[in-house]
């Protein structure tokens, strides 16, 4: 039998799918799609966030409200206190270390293509499908994950981390799709939210206002006023608390004086802030951990394209590996290497892993 547009070799018909579905357009365009297609299609939608963080009661509403009009069946996941645990607790305590965290990224590798993964298995999935614009590739060496078509919407930075076992099970069909084309997609299916806007930010921290939702999570937590100082340790004024600042800052230092300073380093322990130059700020050298190889055998070192930054160009480098940790030797000199931040490897256009920077 050749195998379905899904790569199974079954009849679409016979092919079980769920769609995580979040309520925006990108993953309901993606179940009409393959209700359209002849699948066996059902719907997963997470409630995640509990107040006073940014309410999800519209999305999931909205979600409902799409596979209704789908016909196909739709299941809700109270997932709040995971997604507290693995997503914002981290998110909060990462501020606190003087790191800047990617919270997009875990929620892809703990809940979303993680706890949301095995509950879908649990009600008998083939398969597991999102509406990323990245790519899953199937080849004789096994799964590949590789960019999005459209360079703008390409999300495959933010699934580098997920493991090998359930990009084998993931599938992202708006690979070749532009976001007009997936808005002409839902409007196809008659869905009102084809005219739904793009989500913004990270989703409970909807205003922006990260350092008012730390004070919240961590009882009895006040801003400490520290120093910040330039490399050689000399005082240059005060800052209001580490959570406030982020690498390569360089507005709302209070900073008089005539040069133009950066933030280069937070040095949470000692709970200062260390400034300097723009020249400063460039590195040719990042250490990584917790990496995730997505190739077929983890080399000792290779030369590969890394992007430190989800809206970063990627840039060539030689990544030298000791399990899961790692050493990339940027070929050119990148500003901004910021703690907590995902690295994400290419090879072409396939993602090879990635880690997190230390």
């Amino acid at each position: 039998m050749k195998p379905n547009s899904l790569g199974l070799n079954k009849r679409p018909q016979d092919t079980k799918v769920c769609v995580a579905m979040s309520g925006g357009v990108d993953s309901s365009a993606t179940a009409y799609l393959l209700k359209k297609e002849g699948y066996d299609v059902f719907g997963m939608t997470m409630d995640l966030l509990l107040p006073p963080y940014a309410p999800t009661v519209s999305s999931i509403a909205d979600a409902a409200v799409v596979a209704e009009k789908l016909g196909i069946p739709h299941y809700f996941l109270d997932m709040k206190a995971a997604f507290r645990k693995e997503v914002v607790d981290y998110f909060s305590s990462a501020y606190l270390r003087g790191e800047t965290p990617s919270p997009c990224i875990m929620c892809n590798k703990k809940i979303k293509l993680g706890l949301l993964a095995e509950e879908a298995q649990a009600k008998g999935a083939d398969i597991i499908v999102t509406g990323h614009y990245a790519d899953i590739r199937l080849t004789e060496h096994g799964v590949e994950l590789h960019k999005g078509s459209d360079v703008r919407r390409d999300q495959s930075y933010f699934l580098f981390a997920v493991k090998k076992d359930i990009l084998q099970m993931l599938r992202c069909p708006l690979a070749t799709y532009s976001k007009e084309q997936t808005r002409a997609l839902a409007s196809e299916a008659g869905l009102e939210i084809a005219r739904k806007a793009d989500s913004q930010d990270i989703c409970f921290v909807s205003d922006g206002r990260y350092a008012d939702l730390i004070e919240k999570l961590h009882a009895g937590f006040k801003d400490k006023p520290g120093d910040i100082v330039n490399l050689q340790g000399k005082i240059l004024g005060r800052h209001k608390g580490i959570i406030h600042y982020t690498i390569g800052q360089r507005r709302g230092l209070g900073i008089g004086g005539g040069d133009i300073l950066y933030v280069l380093k937070i040095d949470a322990p000692n709970n200062r802030i260390v400034v300097g130059a723009e020249k400063d700020l460039y590195q040719t050298e990042v250490r990584l951990e917790n990496v995730n190889w997505l190739g077929e055998m983890q080399p000792s070192q290779a030369d590969l394209y890394v992007k430190l930054r989800s809206r970063q160009k990627a840039v060539p480098a030689r990544v030298e590996f000791d399990g899961n940790a790692a050493v990339v030797r940027l070929r050119e000199e990148f500003a901004g290497v910021a703690p907590g931040q995902g690295c994400c490897f290419y090879d072409g256009t396939r993602v090879m892993g990635g880690g997190f920077i230390k």
